[in-house]
């Protein structure tokens, strides 16, 4: 399961785009593997894993889901800036900057 923030669900329904958002994980950053977040226009597949809270949608391909099953899609609007943030039990460190994890 992926969750979903309440700040999440406000953020993209603020955007307006009406696009599942695709959470993917992709080799780089300084941990060694980063999270790409994107608005998904392209058609969603059988073996992609879907979760909605809302009427806002994530969207998650197997593999990607292998490392982040559990974790929360979140929204900061801090003093340190703003942004979507996914939140993973799975990850056993992270980055100084909290964009790559291990």
């Amino acid at each position: 399961m992926i969750h979903i923030s309440d700040n999440s669900i406000k953020q993209v329904k603020s955007l307006g785009q009406n696009l599942p958002v695709r959470i993917s994980v992709v080799g780089g950053g300084c941990s060694g593997m980063s999270y790409k977040l994107t608005f998904e226009k392209n058609p969603i597949t059988e073996s992609d894993k879907v979760f909605t809270r809302d009427d806002v949608t994530v969207v998650v391909d197997p593999k990607s889901y292998l490392f982040i099953s559990g974790a929360t899609l979140e929204y900061s609007g801090g003093l340190d800036g703003s942004g979507f943030q996914v939140v993973n039990p799975l990850a056993k460190s992270h980055c100084g900057c909290g964009m790559s994890f291990n």
